[in-house]
């Protein structure tokens, strides 16, 4: 029979704060994504549609990122992103 309080013994327990921390050092994965969700990533304490304003903000007045994606086909109206172009867009903006 399985010893339940063993097994809950072995269970790593955390602290809030080391959650946080292993929360952090969690790699982001390049793959395709919507704008709201690297937008949210990037700044997660705005709303969904702040965050995507402030993304938007972010790539027009950088022409050089604006001009890298234009290249992979992007549409400023897309919603959703190649990892491509949120591989491009880590590589100017650095990694949320």
């Amino acid at each position: 029979m399985l010893n339940v309080k063993c097994l809950i013994s072995n269970v790593k327990r955390l602290t809030p704060l080391q959650t946080m921390k292993e929360e952090e050092n969690k790699e982001i994965r390049v793959r395709p994504m919507s704008k709201m969700e690297l937008a949210m990533l990037y700044a997660p304490n705005l709303t969904p549609q702040g965050a995507v304003n402030r993304l938007i903000d972010w790539i027009r007045h950088n022409p050089e990122l604006t001009e890298s994606l234009l290249r992979t086909g992007y549409r400023k109206s897309q919603k959703l992103l190649t990892s491509l172009q949120v591989r491009i867009i880590f590589d100017y903006l650095g990694e949320p």
